[in-house]
């Protein structure tokens, strides 16, 4: 390549970088100035007799911040981390953690410790030594979960009456699942049990089917009208499984915000449109008094 048209090659590409940037609160570094700095805390939270692992994320500035928490899916190998650097950007924290047996944390997994496991995290957040510590604004405090982490979401927002909003990325309806997956129920779990102690594929598999009344969610719909609910589809089979439950949490009065993406289960080619359909939606909650 000439110099010439080197130069004109970078020129060409200093010009197309301001489309190809993307701007606003998501892709903005806040000031190295700000008291405190964004920041990082590693958290051990009693539940079931053990101290689960978690991770806070903590936005710059004074506070307090109103606060998301994440809870990932099964086994949660897309943990949404970029979803919660994105949002601490935004002036949010964002609080992730792994169930006991999960990734580390101590225990033996097990379905329905999972939402048990999430109550846990937010009672936590919600002592006032811990909530003054870490900057939250326990009243705005966003309870959000992908696939199986959806169904966990639904599950606790279902009874709590203190979250300000609850978010489904790609639910997956737990209870439902053996009527989905019937032979091949054992065979999922064979394929989703990667970095799960205390547990096995059969184990898995009879606990679904045992417990598949008492984990749909579709009965909890009207527990669901508390507060604001979004709820974000792909491209994964798992709308249908969905719907109902928005359909009749709308019936029940609730105020349902649904949107869908063609893309996988795990959003791989859509992350930036995620994060913005989450923070636009969250600058929508009324504040909380």
């Amino acid at each position: 390549m000439t110099n010439r048209r080197a130069a004109l090659y970078f020129l060409a590409l200093a010009a197309a970088a301001p489309a190809l940037a993307q701007t606003g609160p998501l892709f903005t570094d806040p000031p190295a100035t700000a008291s405190p700095r964004a920041r990082m805390e590693v958290l051990h939270i009693p539940s079931g007799g053990v101290e689960i692992n978690g991770v806070a994320y903590l936005a710059a500035g004074p506070g307090p911040h109103p606060t998301i928490v994440i809870c990932h899916g099964w086994p949660g190998n897309e943990k949404n981390l970029d979803l919660a650097q994105a949002l601490r950007r935004a002036g949010w924290n964002a609080i992730t953690f792994n169930y006991r047996g999960a990734w580390g944390s101590p225990g033996a997994f097990r379905f329905g410790q999972n939402p048990e496991d999430a109550k846990a995290v937010l009672a936590m957040l919600r002592k006032p030594e811990v909530a003054a510590k870490l900057g939250i604004d326990t009243r705005r405090i966003v309870l959000a979960g992908h696939s199986m982490g959806g169904w966990v979401t639904g599950m606790v927002a279902s009874e709590d009456q203190a979250l300000a909003g609850a978010i489904l990325i790609s639910a997956a309806n737990m209870g439902m699942l053996p009527q989905l997956l019937g032979d091949r129920l054992e065979a999922q779990a064979a394929g989703n049990s990667e970095a799960l102690a205390g547990t096995s594929p059969t184990i898995q598999a009879i606990e679904l089917r045992a417990q598949a009344a008492a984990f749909d969610l579709r009965p909890r719909a009207t527990g669901l009208v508390r507060q604001p609910l979004l709820v974000l589809t792909s491209d994964d089979g798992l709308k249908p499984a969905t719907d109902p439950l928005v359909a009749a949490a709308r019936a029940a009065g609730g105020k349902v915000t649904e949107g869908h993406q063609a893309t996988d289960h795990s959003w791989s080619d859509a992350r930036i449109a995620l994060a913005t359909r989450i923070h636009d939606w969250l600058e929508t909650l009324p504040a909380r008094r």
